[in-house]
């Protein structure tokens, strides 16, 4: 049997008594923290994860699951990156004449259309969702004129030093600068068509060198 000790405290007004308070004795059971929650298991993740197989079809945006994937370079071997790419843009014959000429509203129509292509280069990861910021070191623009067909054609060459290729940084920039060429001339010639836009030739990394047929 747990024994208590009283202590006697102040005596208050109206009574004779003292009070007696109760102490615990040394076996009494001392009040303690409630014990702590169990604990739970935490989220699994992916660090040292097995990278998923390939996809069957050679999708590799996709992951085994069909979601969208920005594809893993972090073990590809950094290597020089080379793509190029044309395209044209077909106008009435006097359209391309105000072009060669300088007589566009606007001003000069490829050097804007120029400046415009370099750009969208550099900024080709903003605008498709899945390809890789890429440190481009050399992006180059020509525009060619073929008056007998009553186009301009333009074609871009995009490089770095990377572990990914720059084929989509050079895509772009062909489809901006002809978009660029058509807003400047718009007002004289609607019916201007883009067309032709291909991958003419690729170099470095794992899939090797292409040239288009």
């Amino acid at each position: 049997m747990a024994l208590r000790r009283l202590v006697k405290g102040p005596t208050f007004p109206g009574s004779r008594l003292p009070t007696e308070t109760c102490m615990p004795g040394p076996s009494d059971p001392t009040p303690s923290d409630p014990p702590p929650a169990p604990s739970t298991p935490s989220a699994p993740t992916d660090h040292g994860a097995l990278p998923e197989p390939p996809r069957p079809d050679g999708l590799t945006h996709f992951d085994a699951a069909g979601q969208a994937q920005m594809v893993d370079v972090g073990d590809k071997a950094v290597t020089r990156r080379v793509a190029v790419a044309e395209g044209w843009i077909r106008m009435a014959p006097a359209t391309l004449a105000l072009i060669r000429d300088g007589r566009a509203a606007k001003g000069d129509v490829l050097g804007v259309a120029r400046i415009a292509a370099i750009q969208a280069a550099k900024r080709t990861w903003e605008l498709i969702p899945l390809c890789h910021p890429i440190a481009l070191t050399r992006i180059k623009v020509d525009f060619d004129t073929d008056v007998a067909a009553a186009r301009i054609g333009c074609r871009v060459r995009c490089e770095c030093q990377g572990q990914t290729g720059v084929e989509m940084e050079a895509l772009t920039a062909v489809q901006v600068g002809l978009l660029t060429v058509y807003d400047m001339c718009k007002a004289v010639d609607r019916a201007m068509v883009i067309e032709a836009v291909r991958l003419l030739e690729k170099e470095g990394g794992r899939s090797g060198h292409f040239v288009a047929p």
